[in-house]
């Protein structure tokens, strides 16, 4: 098993513990720890698929490159390492969506079971990321994005970066909300927030799936 698929699981283990201590109303603080360390190991596995792929220590400092600074040529060689990483293992891209998928899935549902979240919210996210998914399906994954609409909304560094602080920053507030009782208003923005966030990128994906 490769080193990414492996802190691929061990992410979906830990969503699977912060999910049990939500429902059992467990410390707010280890739970939102949990889940922020969970959130991270996202970007984990990136760093740990160019490593293995490409020699280790250098394909490690590359993507750091590519992710933090942005270089081009580190990006273009990150790709690279990347396409190699699935060439020895196509299973690997797809257990990452599965990784992902299962995290905000699991976190909505919950959300929805315990009376935070509307169904209706929870339905809506499901349904924008099934049509987006099986529209990219046949085209790879999204790093081949080609429209600068959708490049720009769901491949570029700050979009990633900015969906993942929403959705710590979230997540984080609902548990606060749910087990510690604080104020439903802001709750309630983060969580439409992130919701039209989700929708846009989904709109990213559907439009350049579609073509």
């Amino acid at each position: 098993m490769r080193a990414a698929d492996a802190a691929t699981i061990f992410r979906m283990l830990l969503v699977a513990a912060v999910v049990y201590f939500i429902v059992v109303r467990y410390n707010a603080l280890i739970t939102v720890s949990l889940f922020v360390i969970a959130t991270l190991l996202d970007a984990v596995d990136g760093y740990l698929a160019a490593w293995q792929a490409s020699g280790y220590w250098l394909g490690f400092l590359t993507y750091a490159k590519a992710s933090v600074g942005g270089d081009r040529l580190a990006m273009s060689r990150t790709s690279k390492y990347k396409r190699i990483s699935a060439k020895q293992s196509s299973f690997g891209p797809r257990m990452d969506v599965a990784g992902d998928r299962f995290a905000e899935y699991a976190m909505w549902v919950t959300f929805a079971v315990v009376s935070v979240v509307p169904l209706l919210i929870v339905l809506a996210v499901i349904f924008i990321h099934s049509i987006a998914d099986a529209l990219m399906g046949a085209r790879g994954t999204s790093s081949h994005m080609r429209t600068k609409f959708a490049r720009a909304v769901y491949t570029s560094n700050a979009s990633r970066a900015l969906i993942n602080i929403l959705k710590i920053v979230t997540f984080g507030y609902l548990i606060l909300m749910y087990i510690d009782g604080y104020p439903a208003s802001f709750g309630y923005f983060l969580m439409y927030a992130l919701f039209a966030f989700i929708a846009l990128r989904g709109a990213a994906e559907i439009y350049e799936g579609a073509r």
